[in-house]
């Protein structure tokens, strides 16, 4: 019952559809700049009750308006008019994102107190330092980071929003298809066509053997390529809001990527991903079994980003979802475990929970109450110190990491780092990463965790200077440079050595080049 779900922490799937369904009540509005919003929020009444609404800024001022039933976007949509065909030549395709202009913009509509715009950005680095210092220790610091990184409420209807309308699109051609979202920093979106088959596994009781007549092609490979190749062109030709769409359709998971304006997100769309959507969840899993596991992973992803550690663009650095995953190892190592190992999540499964996607078993608990609470009580503090040195001294050359088990096992080639895909387990999801970026992250790690251990918070705030969280948050290269001559003393690590004597190296040969020419 609705009841006994509120009182305990939701599946993954019952997350989406409640977010779904809350998108598919939701109108997005391009606002004149000077609003009423008391007025506008009457006019919107008219068609029924408003359940929630914020404004932001995105080429403009944008209203994101949930209602509390379908039936009133409907009531709207039939008061809203298509643009004047004199101007524009326009494609007639009536969705929920609308442009309001005032009439007369003398009249009262356009008088009110300022509008409070959501912010759809986390604040820079160097305000978050300032924050962090005003903590009174590691684990507050890392808590206040994640509560200042995470994605708030606004931003997640926001995306579950760009998700519904492109669903509507896809549903004029495929009308049993959904989009799910996979939340990061852009929008990933994944067209799942299961209600499909269900629907014809249903139809196969009776006297007769019942099918519908389809086109049918040689692959499912080559049925994802025209399918993406229709959605792509209809949204480049006639989506509202729909920029700079790439079909990019030999990829090894062929994709749409596209610019959705109205929401400002930048956006990839492929066909029944259903294992990231299986890694999805077993991260929302992870992630809501201890307070501290995401406060960890917002830490280290954000402190690998300052450090150049990763990128948003691809190339042999670390990705965030290898780090992530390099998280999760470390935090099933603990003793005792803070979270379980895959192979125990897949023993507590039920039958609802078996999933087999092509030929890699998925299969693992999605009901939370069935995962004992872990015994472990150490601090954040404890944690993001022992994570630096823990991977600082992890044997890299022959050890990989492997969530399934929750141990190192030896690598079965000779890639710099190796992390077991955890469903497709013959693939490494960190093959991109080549050994100097490896270096780089182990140097980092050693350098952090000489830092927590050496630097005392007292006289930091004495000397007036970042600690704890704050102080991993500068990059090295502008710290005291006298202090970091005298860390380099203290520390035996040949990797940061050899970086160094790299860097003055090709800086040497770099000069020599330049002389020749």
């Amino acid at each position: 019952t609705d009841a006994e779900v509120s009182t305990r922490k939701k599946t993954f799937t019952e997350v989406q559809t409640e977010r779904l369904d809350q998108a598919e009540r939701t109108v997005l509005i391009k606002c004149p700049s000077k609003l009423s919003e008391k007025k506008l929020l009457q006019y919107l009444s008219s068609h029924g009750n408003v359940k929630s609404h914020f404004f932001f800024e995105n080429r403009g001022i944008n209203a994101l308006v949930e209602f509390s039933e379908k039936s009133s976007v409907a009531s709207l949509q039939d008061a809203v008019g298509i643009p004047n065909a004199a101007e524009h030549h326009v494609v007639p395709f009536k969705s929920r994102l609308f442009t309001f202009t005032l009439k007369n913009p003398g009249s009262q509509l356009a008088e009110g107190t300022p509008l409070h715009l959501s912010p759809q950005c986390h604040i820079p680095v160097n305000d978050l330092i300032h924050k962090l210092c005003l903590a009174d220790s590691i684990s507050s610091q890392m808590y206040i980071l994640l509560n200042e990184y995470q994605l708030t409420e606004e931003n997640i209807k926001l995306r579950f929003l760009a998700c519904s309308l492109v669903r509507d699109f896809a549903r004029a051609y495929f009308p049993d298809s959904n989009t799910f979202g996979k939340l990061g920093c852009d929008v990933d979106m994944f067209l799942d066509f299961h209600d499909t088959q269900k629907h014809a596994t249903k139809m196969k009781k009776g006297p007769f053997e019942m099918e519908f007549q389809m086109k049918r092609l040689p692959s499912e490979r080559l049925a994802t390529q025209r399918i993406l190749s229709v959605i792509g062109d209809c949204l480049d030709n006639f989506g509202p809001g729909c920029v700079s769409v790439q079909k990019i359709l030999n990829a090894r998971c062929p994709l749409v990527k596209f610019s959705h304006q109205p929401t400002g997100f930048q956006c990839d769309l492929s066909v029944s991903n259903s294992i990231a959507i299986r890694s999805s969840e077993l991260l929302y899993i992870y992630g809501s079994l201890d307070s501290r596991v995401r406060a960890l992973v917002f830490t280290i992803r954000c402190w690998a980003r300052v450090h150049g550690l990763t990128n948003s663009a691809p190339g042999t650095w670390i990705t965030n979802f290898s780090l992530t995953m390099m998280v999760m190892f470390f935090l099933q190592k603990r003793s005792p475990p803070i979270i379980p190992t895959l192979d125990q999540l897949k023993e507590l499964a039920g039958a609802k929970d078996k999933h087999v996607i092509g030929g890699y078993d998925c299969s693992f608990v999605s009901d939370l109450r069935k995962i004992k609470p872990t015994k472990n009580t150490e601090t954040l503090d404890v944690l993001l110190g022992e994570f630096f040195e823990y991977f600082g001294n992890f044997d890299f050359r022959r050890n990989s990491i492997n969530l399934r088990k929750g141990k190192e096992v030896n690598k079965p080639e000779s890639s710099p780092l190796y992390i077991w895909n955890p469903f497709e387990q013959d693939l490494n999801i960190s093959k991109n990463v080549n050994q100097p970026q490896l270096e780089k992250f182990i140097a980092m790690a050693r350098e952090s965790a000489w830092i927590l251990q050496k630097e005392g918070k007292t006289q930091q705030i004495i000397d007036k200077e970042p600690w704890g969280l704050a102080a991993l948050l500068i990059p090295f290269g502008k710290r005291n440079s006298s202090k970091m001559k005298n860390r380099m003393k203290g520390i035996g690590s040949e990797t940061i050595r050899s970086l160094l004597d790299s860097l003055k190296l090709n800086n040497a040969n770099s000069q020599q080049k330049a002389v020749g020419k």
